[in-house]
């Protein structure tokens, strides 16, 4: 299979750095063009699982504005400009809750959105976290810091208490990292 081509590209909405609209010309395997194929720019985050030394998992009850009601959430947040996503992840997961870890876990990079882009999430399990610091987090929403056991997360998971779909997968993926 032959991948897309972008054949030219024109910023339609520059709102901040949160976020651009583009319209791309896209050429097909087949020499069709798609003349205003949209493009969404958003900055990559990466997405934490959080376990500490005692095996809870580190985790959020918050708000989001898209979001209605409340959500559990893994930590997370996004990628500054050069930042590296390790460096980012564990500069989020020290912020926002004042965890440290000594393990690292690297679950992979995906695309946000396969046909519009929307940028990049990196999602990481952090083992051997354990609090070092306030936390000193500049988030918008309210949040409320829990610790959780496996089997609570497992049973929120199954009850769709994540409710945004990167922090399902995130959740989801470590619990298979960690196996049984």
């Amino acid at each position: 299979m032959k991948p897309w081509k972008t054949r030219a590209r024109q910023t339609i909405l520059d709102h901040s750095r949160f976020l651009r609209v583009e319209s791309h010309a896209v050429e097909l395997p087949d020499g069709r063009v798609i003349p205003d194929w949209p493009w969404v720019v958003t900055p990559d985050y990466v997405n934490i699982v959080a376990v500490t030394e005692a095996g809870a998992f580190v985790c959020f009850r918050q708000t989001k504005y898209a979001v209605e009601g409340t959500s559990l959430a893994p930590v997370g947040g996004y990628i500054e400009p050069g930042e590296d996503p390790r460096a980012a992840a564990q500069r989020e997961l020290l912020e926002e809750t004042g965890y440290a870890a000594s393990e690292w876990v690297d679950l992979g990079r995906y695309s946000v959105d396969g046909n519009r882009g929307a940028g990049t999430a990196y999602l990481f399990l952090a083992r051997g976290a354990r609090r070092v610091a306030a936390p000193d987090a500049d988030d918008l929403e309210e949040q409320q810091l829990l610790l959780l056991s496996r089997a609570e997360v497992e049973a929120a998971l199954r009850a769709g208490e994540f409710k945004l779909l990167a922090w399902a997968t995130v959740m989801a993926l470590a619990l298979l990292h960690l196996g049984a």
